[in-house]
């Protein structure tokens, strides 16, 4: 059904309606009725594109769009009839060169074009890929250009915070690959049995591997230090009531989550080997705090196992637990051989 006398405007859209309902009489286009053909032919096309589209006119740059390009004005004010340059006033130092070219005859496409704009009445970060094509008349003539674009903010955003996301998963995997390559080489060298070596490996191993689980996804990798600690003890299925902890529920750093990860799998695999988890009755209180905002002060306490007697060398289990964890924590790390029991401590800087 015809929406006016108009046929270029027998279009069923709410952009043909205004356009033929505007007093066009006090602009310098004058009555529809006096439109030239190639003006109305851009129109009619430009209205039954599905595309979004804008017409720039003469050189008072009159807008003319379809339903299409709503979207894109957001919630400015009604755009056709309004100079392309009060529509966009918050871009026009960006677009205005763009603009100008085209009406001197040059098309211009771009992609991802950056742009502050304001259509929600506060200025906000869009990006778009568009073309500005000259439209001429039978003569060539340049009489305006067409705006034929969509807006690709949500695709740039994806796109960076997916390059956010591969730089971190490729940090990642070369920490990993990096203490892997340690533990492997400190491991064969401290061990002389074959199979110890396999069995110390491959649990060293799996602890890096379980407390990926527990870690976060996403940017910001962290993982909460109940969940560490559940994480280690879990597969050596330690009855209940043997381990203590207790402490606020801190989210820690990748770094930080594996390296305490590690250092909880060597002190609970020694204290079921020599420690207090060796008999019927020994247990283990682990406790931690934060100490004035310096940092995380954590205890692990073994009691109630074998007398301990200290080591006659430095494993290393022992360096890993200690110089390991103190550079991931950029704290003090050390173990006490009390003859009552382990006790292990993490303590920050300056504590």
């Amino acid at each position: 059904m015809a929406v006016s006398r108009y046929p270029f405007l027998d279009v069923d859209s709410a952009s043909a309606r205004v356009i033929a309902e505007h007093d066009w009489s006090t602009s310098h286009l004058g009555p529809i009725e006096t439109w030239r053909p190639v003006l109305r032919s851009t129109i009619g096309l430009m209205l039954r594109s599905a595309f979004p589209k804008a017409l720039v006119w003469g050189t008072e740059m009159i807008t003319f769009h379809n339903d299409a390009f709503l979207p894109i004005l957001g919630g400015k004010p009604a755009a056709i009839g309004v100079p392309f340059d009060k529509v966009w006033a918050e871009a026009w130092d960006d677009i205005g060169p763009i603009a100008l070219k085209a009406l001197a005859g040059d098309a211009t496409f771009i992609e991802n074009f950056p742009l502050v704009i304001n259509r929600t009445g506060d200025p906000e970060q869009a990006y778009f890929t568009f073309c500005y094509s000259p439209v001429v008349d039978a003569d060539g003539q340049v009489q305006g250009f067409m705006d034929t674009v969509v807006e690709t903010t949500e695709t740039v955003l994806a796109q960076r915070r997916s390059d956010v996301l591969n730089a971190e998963l490729s940090h990642r995997i070369r920490n990993i690959l990096t203490l892997v390559s340690s533990i492997a080489s400190q491991t064969v060298r401290a061990s002389e049995d074959r199979n110890d070596i396999e069995r110390t490996l491959s649990r060293r191993l799996q602890a890096l591997a379980d407390v990926q689980n527990v870690l976060r996804s996403g940017v910001t990798t962290e993982a909460e230090i109940h969940g560490i600690i559940s994480t280690a003890l879990a597969p050596h299925a330690i009855e209940e009531g043997r381990v203590l902890a207790e402490g606020p529920n801190l989210k820690l750093s990748e770094e930080k989550a594996l390296a305490l990860s590690l250092a909880l799998n060597e002190l609970v695999t020694n204290a079921i080997k020599y420690g207090s988890l060796s008999n019927g009755e020994g247990q283990v209180a682990i406790s931690w705090q934060v100490v004035d905002n310096k940092g995380l002060h954590l205890v692990w306490r073994e009691r109630g196992g074998p007398r301990v007697m200290p080591p006659l060398r430095s494993g290393f289990g022992s360096r890993l637990i200690q110089r390991h964890v103190a550079a991931a924590f950029g704290a003090k790390a050390h173990i006490t051989f009390d003859p009552e029991g382990v006790v292990y401590e993490i303590v920050p800087d300056g504590a």
